[in-house]
């Protein structure tokens, strides 16, 4: 199974973090975010690894090298401007029929191996993990009628949504609908395989799982890798 991690972006939410690190270099207590992917990913039969970077490329680039610390083979792709979160796979030769694509920056305990069995059972062009994710309205929500008339005031409501988690995987056969040297992301992807009425799967996910965008996730990041890092490091490297 191959790999394909984006981390090329500026991180700009988790500023200031990102003023001197990438946000895949920024630290889980003593691992960077990606580092512990990496981890992960080998544990569950990942046997290489592309990773697309952009911005402070070279202290990605430095810190993992080929692999060969993590023992999973590395190889880069580089985008000297912003692609977009699918472009960059245009751009890699020697794809798989099924391989994954990721965010380099979420931290969870998804069984990768799972995941892509369930890909390849629904021979579904494209997989999405998904997570139930609680969102909370900090304002109290009017309800109102077609003039107007309030009818229901909800003070502080939270509701409930199915989201991507950062990680999906593809068949080849869906990059033939991402242009070349173009800005192009996952969204865009998505909507245009909808509307042309390709399979489209979501694969359901309840354990750990958070995408590191705020400094809020991330000081909750490191509450949740304190207390689960066994089951966040299952290569057994725990120091």
């Amino acid at each position: 199974m191959k790999a394909v991690i984006l981390a090329g972006g500026k991180g700009t939410r988790l500023y200031p973090y990102t003023t001197v690190f990438p946000k895949p270099l920024v630290p889980i207590d003593d691992k960077p975010i990606i580092e512990i992917l990496l981890r992960q990913l080998k544990a569950h039969g990942i046997t290489s690894v592309v990773i697309s970077v952009g911005h402070l490329a070279e202290l990605i680039m430095a810190f993992l090298g080929n692999g060969e610390k993590i023992g999973i083979p590395i190889e880069y792709v580089c985008e000297d401007e912003p692609l977009g979160t699918v472009a960059p796979l245009a751009m890699i030769e020697d794809l798989p029929d099924n391989f994954f694509l990721m965010n380099g920056d979420i931290l969870t305990n998804l069984n990768f191996k799972d995941l892509f069995d369930f890909h390849v059972k629904n021979q579904c062009p494209l997989s999405i993990a998904t997570y139930q994710k609680e969102v909370k309205v900090d304002l109290g929500v009017m309800i109102t009628d077609k003039v107007g008339r309030i009818v229901d005031y909800i003070e502080k409501p939270a509701y409930t949504y199915s989201v991507s988690m950062g990680v999906y995987v593809f068949n080849k056969a869906v990059i033939q609908y991402i242009p070349r040297n173009e800005y192009y992301d996952f969204p865009t992807l998505v909507k245009s395989l909808l509307s042309k009425k390709v399979k489209v799967m979501s694969y359901k996910f309840d354990d750990i799982w958070l995408d590191i965008g705020r400094p809020a996730d991330y000081d909750e990041a490191q509450r949740i890798f304190e207390s689960m890092r066994h089951k966040l490091l299952p290569d057994g490297n725990n120091q």
